[in-house]
């Protein structure tokens, strides 16, 4: 008989491979109760933000600092103004880039339609025949045109005549909206080509035209006219304390979702104004009584209302947002004489097209 002595190893090795076991069990139940926390937390995880902890990503775009404030995506016009306006043949006497908008426009019944809930924008909610969400934001996907016009008719108009930016500032086709500005440097550098901001009314009308449609290209919600309805992306406020910064910069880069103004053909308004709902929402200056001047018009490229009738008041004119932008309006030329097609005021910026 063969005398079989003790393992000196055998102990030691067995209590290695329980821990490594035990190990491995608790390392699986650590996984599978971290992913139930995270359920019963419902939180969304960013797979952008996931690269943020492991480092910067890349730019998908080139930005640049416009007047050492704002930001811009660097581009290239796809054509002059003045070929623009040869092309859209809505210029009227207005200066180069502009459209001259003339008609009727239809009114609240009240100074306080807007608080007493009669105002055409709740009027015009109550023809919707399928909402999106009821909620605020409210999204109509379809309205009712034969309703609204029985409901309308009776509305008081007043005329209108004024001229407006075709794009975005600063207003050139297939140049990228100018960001992160706030409502009194929106003024200023409207001021500074001969323009003012555009008034509330102004906007609304030369969105909606005279039939005061819900939408500038008429009653049904449609993503494919208009830059909207795109996924909300959480943002990081710290970013832009310095608005300025690499941080504003990268944030703006991956929050992004707006195209070149004029890109989208069918986001036209019956005077032939584009992008007047989504890509950037556009400041404007109110026409209520008692409030701030400063409101947000067209909503930007997100799930939210972009009709042409709503406008966010919740903002003081400091603000400056991701997809804040504006465009210019200026009174419409006396004795029906065009204004020089060679108005300096338009100048190109550098890279841009005369």
């Amino acid at each position: 008989m063969t005398n079989v002595g003790p393992d000196p190893g055998g102990a030691s090795n067995s209590r290695r491979m329980s821990f490594r076991v035990a190990a491995i069990v608790g390392f699986g139940l650590g996984i599978v109760s971290l992913a139930a926390v995270v359920k019963s937390l419902k939180v969304d995880v960013d797979p952008s933000q996931l690269t943020a902890a492991v480092g910067p990503r890349p730019l998908a775009y080139t930005w640049r600092l416009y007047r050492d404030h704002h930001w811009q995506i660097v581009g290239s016009p796809t054509e002059s103004r003045e070929a623009t306006d040869a092309a859209e043949g809505n210029r009227g006497n207005c200066s180069t880039g502009m459209i001259e908008v003339k008609g009727n426009m239809k009114v609240d019944p009240s100074p306080n339609s807007y608080y007493d809930k009669k105002s055409i924008e709740e009027a015009q909610k109550t023809t919707c025949t399928k909402w999106i969400n009821r909620e605020f934001p409210e999204r109509c996907a379809e309205f009712d045109r034969d309703k609204w016009l029985e409901i309308s008719k009776e509305l008081k108009t007043k005329p209108m005549h004024f001229c407006i930016d075709r794009f975005e500032y600063p207003n050139q086709k297939g140049v990228y909206p100018v960001i992160m500005v706030n409502f009194h440097e929106s003024q200023a550098l409207c001021e500074e080509q001969g323009k003012r901001l555009c008034d509330e009314a102004e906007w609304t009308f030369a969105c909606e035209g005279e039939e005061a449609t819900p939408y500038p290209y008429g009653y049904s919600r449609d993503a494919t006219a208009c830059i909207i309805d795109h996924k909300w992306r959480a943002y990081n406020g710290a970013a832009f304390a310095d608005r300025e910064g690499e941080p504003a910069r990268n944030e703006l880069d991956r929050l992004w979702q707006g195209k070149a103004s004029g890109t989208q053909p069918r986001c036209r308004s019956p005077f032939g104004v584009y992008d007047m709902t989504g890509n950037v929402d556009e400041w404007a200056h109110t026409v209520r009584e008692g409030e701030r001047p400063s409101i947000l018009k067209g909503g930007y490229w997100g799930p939210v209302r972009t009709r042409c009738r709503p406008s966010t008041r919740s903002h003081d004119e400091n603000h400056t947002f991701y997809q804040q932008g504006f465009r210019c309006c200026s009174d419409a030329p006396k004795n029906n004489r065009r204004v020089d097609a060679e108005d300096p005021s338009i100048a190109p910026l550098p890279g841009e097209l005369k």
